[in-house]
């Protein structure tokens, strides 16, 4: 392994009084509340996208919480 950028003798003497420091990794970000699946997302339960099944499934849906 060969490096191709020479460090200074005023960047070598830096490292040695104060040493070197890392940058920590980023935290991944909490999901929160994402929606995770399709199923979950309004369209879907609506029906909005088309799908001939989900419409079907909304109207299920739909005349259940009628009836309570």
């Amino acid at each position: 392994m060969t490096t191709t950028r020479k460090a200074s003798s005023e960047e070598i003497e830096l490292a040695i009084t104060q040493g070197i420091t890392f940058k920590p990794q980023r935290a991944p970000k909490p999901t929160g509340g994402k929606v995770k699946t399709k199923a979950k997302k309004k369209s879907y339960i609506t029906g909005a996208h088309g799908s001939a099944s989900a419409k079907k499934k909304a109207d299920i849906r739909q005349k259940r919480a009628n009836r309570k």
